[in-house]
């Protein structure tokens, strides 16, 4: 077969029809079984229209390398991630694109433990073995394989398991009442928020949850699935005002990463979540590891090390975070791209349980989300991530760190290149999937300051 053009650095996604379609699907997971060798494995697939046949397509290969397959349907990727390490079974694969365009499709592969699988851990060798299968297919199946060495297949659905699992982050006698907007996007995680819910009411925790664009629909009727998006958060702000909610949720495609808005119906920076969720579970686990990326991190730093934790920095990607969570034993992760990853979900990230603790967190502190972060961003606030294209990525790291590292306090090449001075620093770093450098500056308590810098790394950058 020709190359397969849909393989990334961390997961598998391409143009339906032009990149990815039922074969190359069929392929991916022979490649797959052939290279882990497993006995049983999870599939799930999000809400768009191509995602069952995509994953039919997947059990196929599987079960014609003998491969027993277990069907949780419509889910998200953490529900693949937690059944995974909750069956002890030995892979798991989600169809989804995330937040792509309706015309693009995807797949996310874990191995046993629910561990990622990424290019330099797996993609490449499952790619080659993919590519250097010799097939013909009749419905979808390799006729060559006979039916009694092909594995077994069987639907099931642990959702149930996976809220109770859910519900043990919060503490129910510690909910106050609450009143949330819940954007489910296309509907991927309206079955798991009304799961939810049934789980509130059984416990009595007083949480009213407004639904909106909650309907499962793969034609995406509202839009790409991309809260990060400026013109798809008026939706959720608007509703949180519409309704005096006390906070508002949206989720992405495959609700990996959740979104917050405060009560005024304004959009929280993912880099000040990081730091409200290393607070609450430091008010849980004293002394405990937190680790973080460095685009963004004295606000991180300084509430780990004042809630009695250790923050540690790594580099960004979900595979990176989650080598040195195990690494360090480390309970929480956290990215300002909104990915969340905890110790206790086998070191996966999810978008239900940031919000839960989020929600508790109100609670307890009794005060609305707004009040939380304002003093955090008005202690370092920051530019958010500004994505610049560029022709020669290394050429330009190399000449702004020269231009900026003489007067610096100190230079770290954790990921990119970071520049700290007494009162600001920058992180700039270069994208691993297109000709793209992306910028973060933040400052100690001077909004001017900041974007001041930030406009001059911007034109230095240009000019580079």
């Amino acid at each position: 077969m020709s190359e397969i053009t849909c393989f990334k650095a961390y997961d598998i996604r391409g143009q339906l029809g032009s990149q990815l379609n039922e074969e190359v699907a069929y392929r991916i997971a022979r490649g797959f079984a052939q290279w882990l060798k497993p006995k049983c494995v999870v599939l799930g697939g999000d809400i768009r229209e191509t995602s069952a046949g995509l994953k039919a397509a997947l059990a196929n290969g599987l079960r014609d390398e003998g491969v027993d397959v277990l069907d949780l349907g419509m889910v998200g990727t953490e529900e693949v991630y937690f059944a995974t390490f909750h069956l002890g079974v030995d892979g798991g694969i989600e169809v989804t694109a995330s937040h792509n365009p309706i015309d693009y499709n995807g797949f996310k592969l874990v191995r046993e433990g629910s561990r990622p699988i990424s290019a330099d851990t797996g993609l490449a060798d499952i790619r080659a073995l993919a590519e250097s299968l010799e097939l013909t297919l009749i419905d979808g199946k390799d006729p060559s394989i006979p039916a009694e060495q092909r594995g077994s297949y069987k639907l099931i659905n642990p959702r149930a398991e996976y809220v109770e699992h859910l519900m043990t982050y919060i503490e129910p006698s510690a909910f106050t009442p609450l009143r949330l907007v819940v954007n489910a996007g296309n509907g991927a995680a309206g079955p798991a928020v009304d799961a939810l819910e049934q789980a509130f009411a059984a416990r009595g925790i007083p949480v009213e949850l407004i639904k909106i664009c909650h309907e499962p629909d793969g034609s995406f009727p509202n839009g790409i699935p991309n809260p990060m998006l400026t013109e798809n958060r008026a939706v959720t702000g608007d509703a949180v005002k519409q309704h005096g909610a006390d906070m508002g949720i949206a989720w992405d495609g495959d609700f990996d990463r959740c979104f917050l808005f405060d009560e005024k119906g304004e959009f929280i920076e993912g880099y000040y979540i990081v730091g409200l969720l290393a607070e609450a579970f430091l008010q849980k686990e004293a002394g405990a590891r937190v680790i973080h990326d460095p685009r963004l991190v004295w606000n991180t730093v300084e509430l780990v090390e004042q809630g009695g934790g250790v923050a540690v920095q790594t580099k960004a990607g979900h595979a990176f975070i989650k080598e040195r969570m195990r690494a360090e034993d480390a309970v929480y992760g956290g990215e300002m791209s909104a990915h969340h990853y905890f110790r206790d979900f086998a070191y996966c990230d999810s978008g239900m349980i940031p919000w839960l603790l989020i929600a508790e967190l109100l609670c307890r502190k009794g005060k609305p989300l707004s009040e939380l972060v304002r003093e955090r961003i008005a202690a370092y606030p920051s530019s958010g991530e500004i994505n610049l294209t560029v022709s020669d990525a290394p050429a330009v790291l190399a000449k702004i760190e020269d231009q900026y590292a003489k007067a610096a306090l100190s230079v770290e090449h954790v990921d990119g290149v970071s520049v700290c001075f007494a009162d600001w620093r920058f992180n700039l770093r270069a994208s691993n999937t297109e000709p793209v450098i992306r910028l973060n500056v933040e400052s100690r308590a001077d909004e001017t300051l900041m974007q001041q810098k930030t406009q001059e790394l911007v034109a230095a950058i240009g000019t580079a």
